[in-house]
């Protein structure tokens, strides 16, 4: 039964930072790809970064370039997002998930992810 915890969330102003982290258990951390997505109030899930692997692959939604930074821990079974300038269109909640299928890519495709962690709420106030 895979798990994922994410963590870091909270309330934060405009310019402000979060790091957000996501531990996994119960599986094989690093043999799968690592995906970030977010939901905001009414809209669908959309895609923010993923990464590979070995983190040689690494992918970032247009909105986020430049400001989020995914990385990766595989001895600690951990993934984890920073993000910087925080705007207020950045506010939702942010989930973590598992790819399987294509562990060298970095996907950004929501269908294509396994496993989805509970997650947990960034708000950015202006």
């Amino acid at each position: 039964q895979v798990q994922l915890v994410e963590s870091g969330g909270g309330l934060v102003q405009a310019g402000g930072s979060l790091r957000l982290s996501c531990a996994a258990s119960e599986y094989t951390f690093s043999t799968t790809a690592m995906g970030w997505f977010r939901q905001a109030p009414g809209k669908e899930r959309e895609f923010v970064a993923a990464i590979g692997r070995d983190s040689a692959t690494i992918d970032y939604a247009d909105s986020v370039k430049g400001r989020f930074t995914i990385s990766r821990d595989n001895a600690k079974n951990t993934v984890y997002l920073q993000m910087n300038s925080l705007k207020p269109e950045d506010t939702g909640v942010y989930y973590c998930a598992v790819e399987r299928d294509n562990p060298w890519y970095a996907p950004q495709e929501t269908y294509k992810y396994d496993y989805w962690g509970q997650g947990t709420q960034v708000t950015v106030s202006s």
